[in-house]
């Protein structure tokens, strides 16, 4: 079997989620990719670095601004483990990401799909291409591993 494109930076982001739950943190892992470049990676760090707005794909877009020199990321992909949170899905259109591909949906927070739909609302000035499920069973896994051990 051979590995996609998408899948191949949707591993790369798994692999960044293992980085985050070796910390100590929620298991979940962001990259943003520019052409066939990874531009920025992230890996949940609001418990290191004492900052509730440290969340994987926050800290993945902010290396791919540095990274272009630019705040907006039009031409960008983001893969991300997990459903984006709304500050996370607001971050993401003010960036102006052209798609999104998540791992699995986040019932509790979700705000791409689960609870809110900001990534392609009419009501925003920027609507990005979304697709959900890829490797969704790794991404689960890996989330009800982390909180199995928390109880």
């Amino acid at each position: 079997m051979t590995q996609t494109r998408d899948e191949m930076f949707m591993r790369e982001a798994l692999r960044l989620a293992r980085e985050a739950e070796a910390a100590g943190e929620v298991p979940v892992g962001a990259v943003v990719v520019i052409g066939e470049e990874i531009a920025g990676r992230g890996f949940n760090r609001p418990i290191g670095l004492h900052d509730p707005t440290a969340h994987a794909e926050m800290l993945a877009i902010r290396e791919a601004a540095r990274t272009v020199n630019n705040y907006r990321l039009s031409e960008a992909e983001v893969f991300v483990t997990l459903e984006p949170c709304v500050m996370c899905a607001g971050a993401l259109v003010q960036a102006r990401v052209r798609r999104l591909v998540f791992g699995s949906r986040d019932l509790r927070f979700g705000g791409v799909r689960s609870k809110f739909r900001l990534a392609d609302s009419d009501l925003l000035n920027h609507r990005m291409s979304v697709e959900e499920g890829l490797l969704g069973g790794d991404s689960v896994a890996l989330i009800e591993r982390f909180f199995q051990q928390k109880r």
